[in-house]
């Protein structure tokens, strides 16, 4: 059955791809907020993915799963779960009808990223429907096979503007025997220094956070290892934290709540100031990832907040807004002519989800 879905699939791209109209890949719709809304977008006929579910692959002993796009992540957990093992990079869901074709194709992750890697980096292999309508599959099942595994990797992110998922495969890890949260009040410039120091130790770090003058850091592994990290660190230890860290995740935390603009800013850790005007110095901001990840819930203009973060090497996305779509750090010029080159070649009539990551794509 799952094989006349990605038939028709595959026919409907290639009738758009004859009458150059534009395509809207969906799946379980729940990051709908995150990208641009482009003009054709919003207009374009719907191309549905949600059917074509089911897991086609799983050896645990192999720490490899293989799925089609529209498998529901929650799916995908729960039998993971099931055999005490975990996708490694914590992805969000923001909804139950989450799938795992959209959570590879927005290369979203989650606490974990920083210590686990990111969604890309746990991408075997995949197969596509491209934008002339024809199949195309890259990379394989195990890490040893590199045909094709950065082309794979592109499709983490490019949020279905080079091609439509139909199959992935990613690593697993077994899930840490224990997990322990200790946290800390301290400042911002004292929750960097303590994360920095231990992320130079051998101490079994999986996650951490800092909001509000508390640093939270989560310690994962044997149970001897963690709590001889707790022993080192010390600090209190926190009670339901898997609830925070769940909560942090979807961002479902107090934080994250309001009227405010979202931004996500990736910077070098050491960064203690985004250096805006003073009139948005007092904006609200979280760190993860060992400062490397900062939200900021700020009215700050876009172009403000996106030079300030290229003034320090990083860049910034307007990740949810009420009244607007995202709004994704300006390419330079030389990474704009490689963005439209990857374009042309795999959807040359930009059909594709047109305009989702930028105007010129």
């Amino acid at each position: 059955m799952n094989s006349d879905i990605s038939q028709q699939l595959q026919q409907q791209v290639q009738h758009a791809f004859k009458q150059k109209t534009a395509l809207s890949i969906i799946g379980g719709n729940s990051k709908a907020f995150y990208g641009r809304v482009d003009q054709r977008t919003a207009s374009a006929e719907v191309l549905d993915v949600s059917c074509h579910r089911g897991i086609l692959n799983y050896e645990p002993t192999e720490l490899v799963i293989t799925a089609r796009a529209g498998t529901p992540l929650c799916e995908i957990e729960k039998i993971l779960d099931d055999n005490g093992q975990m996708l490694p990079f914590e992805p969000p869901a923001f909804a139950d009808s989450a799938t795992i074709g959209g959570t590879i194709a927005c290369n979203l992750s989650g606490p974990r990223r920083a210590y686990a890697g990111a969604a890309r980096d746990l991408v075997l292999g995949c197969k596509i429907i491209n934008g002339k309508g024809e199949m195309m599959t890259f990379g394989g099942e195990v890490m040893k096979n590199v045909a094709g595994y950065d082309v794979s990797r592109l499709m983490a992110g490019a949020m279905g503007t080079l091609g439509m998922l139909l199959e992935v495969s990613l690593k697993v890890l077994p899930k840490a025997e224990v997990e322990v949260t200790q946290q800390f009040e301290c400042s911002a410039a004292e929750a960097l220094e303590k994360i920095h120091g231990w992320s130079q130790t051998p101490l079994p770090l999986s996650a951490s956070s800092y909001h509000d003058s508390v640093l939270r850091a989560r310690f994962s592994g044997a149970a001897k290892a963690v709590n001889a990290a707790i022993e080192t660190v010390g600090g209190e230890t926190m009670a339901e934290d898997q609830h925070y860290w769940h909560s942090l995740k979807e961002q479902q935390l107090a934080f994250f709540t309001g009227d405010k603009p979202l931004w996500r800013l990736s910077l070098a850790s050491d960064v203690e100031s985004l250096g805006l005007p003073a009139e948005y110095e007092n904006d609200d901001c979280l760190y993860e990832w060992g400062g490397a990840l900062r939200w900021l819930k700020s009215d700050a203009p876009a172009d403000v907040i996106q030079a300030a973060a290229a003034e320090l090497d990083g860049h910034a996305i307007l990740f949810r807004h009420d009244k607007h779509g995202s709004l994704f750090q300006p390419l330079t010029p030389g990474l704009l002519r490689i963005h439209q080159n990857l374009k042309q070649a795999f959807d040359p009539e930009n059909i594709l989800n047109p305009g989702k990551l930028y105007p010129e794509l």
